[in-house]
């Protein structure tokens, strides 16, 4: 008992009583605030080809989320003018708002509720069933997906969990790229999901298909004329911003 009292004094509470106000430790790199402040033409030369993905825009200077590794190179290179902060609040369900610049409403992003259907809150607010599909990813956003389940997030706690069919689902959630030889797996479990569904596509390779973005071994077409209902950004997304973002769309409080 004494050793048990002792690693608890030594690491603290792991359970997560409150998701939407809790601080994340580390080096976690959340949402980037761009300064309005003049830049110079020799940094912005230096930042113009610094982005891998092209999620870095000089004209204005803006950072397109759905696209942005979180790497931190753009903020180590103009630490005047960009900087990221831990605010893990990231989700959205217009595409658009994942781009913050300066200009950028308090540098904010957040859901558009005239995007939110009517479906999702009257039918999913007690209960949602999703099933995540893979699409060619790295592993690396399906461990974090793996862990909103643990002590720590317990996303099963408002009534949100992973199932194994999408049969028994109510939306999917797409991670990867989509490859070639994913695609029509993806489309197979999307079509199966029961009407109304959702679709949350998670992480920055399944938004835009990251640093494989033009990629021939891609089929992103598949996405065309399905509606997204949450872009979830991330390199990987991080639980707590998969968490909110979820519970932003179904207009839940934590409990």
């Amino acid at each position: 008992m004494f050793k048990t009292l002792s690693i608890l004094r030594h690491q603290g509470k792991q359970y997560i009583p409150d998701v939407t106000t809790t601080d994340v430790p580390g080096c976690f790199r959340g949402r980037p605030v761009i300064s309005s402040d003049v830049i110079s033409s020799t940094t912005l030369s230096e930042l113009s080809n610094l982005c891998p993905t092209g999620a870095l825009s000089t004209s204005p200077l803006s950072i397109d989320l759905g696209k942005c590794l979180f790497c931190g190179e753009c903020a180590f290179r103009a630490p005047e003018n960009i900087r990221f902060t831990k605010d893990y609040h990231l989700a959205t369900n217009d595409r658009s708002r994942l781009i913050v610049s300066a200009s950028s409403a308090e540098n904010t992003i957040s859901l558009d509720p005239d995007k939110i259907r009517r479906q999702i809150r009257s039918l999913f607010r007690r209960s949602l069933k999703l099933r995540q599909v893979s699409a060619g990813g790295d592993g690396s956003c399906e461990l974090e997906l793996n862990a909103t389940g643990n002590v720590n997030f317990d996303i099963g706690r408002f009534g949100i969990d992973f199932v194994a069919s999408p049969r028994h689902a109510d939306g999917i959630v797409l991670t990867g790229p989509i490859s070639e030889n994913m695609a029509d797996s993806f489309l197979d479990a999307y079509n199966a999901t029961p009407d109304p569904k959702l679709l949350i596509l998670a992480g920055t390779e399944a938004i835009s298909g990251g640093i494989w973005a033009g990629s021939p071994a891609l089929r992103r077409n598949v996405l065309d004329g399905l509606h997204v209902d949450l872009y979830i950004p991330g390199n990987p997304v991080h639980p707590l911003t998969f968490v909110n973002g979820v519970l932003d769309l179904l207009g839940l409080k934590n409990r």
